[in-house]
């Protein structure tokens, strides 16, 4: 039996984030709208989210709050996305801690109550400079150097616990850079990826703050939101891994990226001003990740590789900066 068939009510933390602004649209258009929740917090109203569905706000260290909504909305399904990223982390590690490790553990708690199923998206950040950085096995040494990468191998034992000794079905992948013209970069190493075809529209020139080789694996949105999905419809039966499983589609360096911008834009230019801070962060990340497993046990398979996604890319946001009156893309 498939898990979807009994996915009917679903709540989404972190709703007008980075993932969560496209995952919430995904959802509604395949379960209804009314049956996906999604919360945002106070500072972060989007009224595309109020306007197509249910939307609540909630601090998710408030598990009293959270586990209010679940019961009130009679939620069988959390997708936790509610986080700060990497670069946001190192800059307040203290609320990167309550936010990534007591939000989680305010999602785990309103499900082991409440006999929900959880979503929890784990990242390379997860891995460490001792880790593998070739081909980085599915199971291997961690030890992160990051808050951020911290809370995430924090949140992959702590999901794997709640599994183990409450039956909380708790499922997740570790991401790549996640490449997106729908949301504006929101403060994670990896975004570099996306502001550089924001600047190869606007200014025909970007200055990347990571070298030209540092090599990182990277995803198109569509792919991502496709994963997230298809994990937690995927047979309870087949998977092992159950969290954290790694996934990719493509990978790609600075100097790689540029040259994929420049089949369409040949006059787009690159320089290169290094942030000692988020090129260390970037450094600690593996180059490639193996993601047999995530293959093999809910057959995972990337539909958009660079060239396509870049393609992509260069259209839409060239339709979104030409539909701005000020000529500049609006940003959180």
């Amino acid at each position: 039996m498939l898990y979807f068939e009994h996915m009917k009510r679903i709540l989404v933390t972190g709703a007008t984030g980075q993932i969560g602004s496209e995952l919430v649209p995904a959802l509604r258009n395949k379960y209804g709208n009314e049956n996906v929740v999604a919360t945002i917090h106070t500072r972060k109203l989007d009224s595309q989210t109020f306007a197509s569905g249910p939307c609540v706000e909630l601090d998710v260290v408030d598990a009293e709050l959270f586990e209010s909504y679940v019961q009130e909305y009679q939620i069988d399904t959390i997708f936790h996305l509610a986080a700060l990223l990497s670069s946001a982390a190192e800059e307040n590690p203290q609320d990167a801690w309550s936010v990534n490790m007591d939000g989680l553990l305010s999602a785990l708690e309103a499900a082991r109550k409440n006999s929900c199923a959880v979503f929890f998206p784990s990242s390379i950040g997860a891995f460490g400079p001792v880790t593998p950085r070739e081909n980085t096995p599915q199971d291997t040494i961690q030890r992160p150097n990051t808050i951020y990468g911290v809370t995430k191998v924090s949140g992959e034992l702590l999901c794997d616990y709640y599994f183990t000794r409450f039956g909380v079905d708790t499922r997740g992948v570790r991401f790549p850079g996640i490449i997106s013209y729908e949301t504006a970069p929101v403060g994670g190493t990896t975004d570099y990826a996306v502001d550089i075809f924001y600047e190869a529209i606007r200014r025909n020139r970007y200055t990347s703050f990571l070298n030209e080789n540092t090599r990182l694996d990277m995803m198109f949105m569509p792919d991502a939101i496709r994963a997230v999905m298809e994990l937690m419809e995927a047979d309870l039966s087949h998977l092992k891994h159950r969290n954290a499983f790694n996934i990719t589609a493509f990978n790609v360096t600075p100097k790689e990226l540029a040259a994929a911008i420049q089949k369409f834009r040949p006059e787009f230019s690159i320089e290169y001003k290094v942030d000692p801070v988020r090129q260390a962060i970037a450094d600690s990340w593996p180059e490639s990740m193996n993601d047999v497993a995530a293959r093999e046990e809910w057959g995972w398979s990337p539909q958009y590789n660079l060239e396509t996604m870049a393609e992509i890319m260069l259209e839409k946001l060239a339709e979104k900066i030409s539909g701005n009156s000020s000529g500049e893309v609006a940003r959180d």
